[in-house]
């Protein structure tokens, strides 16, 4: 019984190694891609209470041991008030680990129940002032860096959500600046896969906070575009994984957005048509996209 035991205990810790080199790795390789940490920085870890920013925190924690740079990692919880919040969990956890932490405590609940009518979703405008409030925060305690833990699911999630419902190719960056340009936003777990962190958050033993408390309903449009990635995920391995590379491998001229590349300027005799200096362009009034390959001359009688 003792050797089943031990053998079994085996098998969990050689999984959860596993599962923290994966996603050690890919946090890794997204902080480097997207330069999301910087020697120096303040990081403002946000925490919910749920699987995704318990392991990010987590893995945060750990790459931060071993990191060539130096930065500082803030704990953030916002206790939103809502009935039946166990605000005990999250201080106790924190100061088990020793991080620095912060409890946040703003009555957004009794704003929401306000506001929203009765039967519908509150998750939109609840997370709008969670937001607003974290990033107030952020600047209050010197934070240059909010660290959300959005991961790779979310993104594509976001993605078909936006497609679908809205007629908008866009997902989720992976690091963003908020419109008043005074907070950088950045998802380490943005190459995590939702289904890894869930059991390494199992296996970890995290102290999981629910999400409905609040009573609201689930995001039912969100929970369509989820069921419909898992069955894809089931039915044909590495679908996922491909649908994600597209979005970081984006062809702007083969799309059909005449604000985002100069379909006007294209002109024959030069390689797809893009003659040197031509310049594309970014909606919403941002700078222009310079193409930086050079264009060469066809000779159009020799093709």
């Amino acid at each position: 019984m003792n050797s089943a035991v031990e053998t079994e205990d085996k098998k969990l810790k050689t999984r959860l190694n596993k599962l923290q080199k994966r996603l050690r790795r890919e946090v890794g390789q997204a902080i480097e891609t997207f330069n999301m940490i910087e020697d120096g920085d303040k990081v403002m870890v946000c925490l919910s209470g749920g699987k995704d920013s318990y392991a990010m925190l987590d893995i945060l924690m750990n790459l931060q041991k071993s990191a060539p740079i130096q930065f500082e990692l803030v704990a953030v919880n916002l206790d939103q008030k809502q009935p039946g919040f166990p605000e005990h969990i999250l201080p106790d956890y924190l100061q088990s680990l020793g991080v620095p932490f912060h409890i946040v405590e703003r009555d957004t609940y009794s704003v929401v129940k306000a506001l929203v009518p009765e039967g519908k979703t509150t998750c939109g405008l609840c997370s709008r002032l969670r937001r607003g409030t974290l990033y107030g925060f952020a600047e209050e305690i010197g934070a240059n860096k909010i660290a959300l833990g959005h991961h790779r699911d979310d993104i594509l999630e976001t993605f078909f959500l936006n497609m679908f419902y809205g007629g908008k190719l866009k997902a989720m960056p992976p690091k963003l600046v908020s419109d008043d340009g005074k907070n950088m936003v950045i998802r380490p777990l943005a190459y995590a896969r939702e289904k890894d962190i869930s059991a390494y958050a199992e296996l970890r033993g995290f102290p999981i906070i629910p999400c409905n408390l609040c009573g609201s309903q689930e995001n039912l449009q969100r929970q369509v575009i989820k069921e419909m990635l898992q069955a894809w995920d089931k039915t044909h391995p590495g679908r996922i994984e491909t649908m994600f590379r597209s979005l970081c491998n984006v062809v702007p001229s083969h799309l059909a957005d005449a604000e985002l590349f100069d379909f006007k300027g294209l002109q024959l005799g030069y390689a797809h048509g893009i003659h040197p200096g031509m310049q594309g362009f970014e909606k919403n009034g941002m700078n222009p996209i310079s193409i930086t390959q050079p264009a060469e001359r066809i000779d159009i009688l020799a093709l």
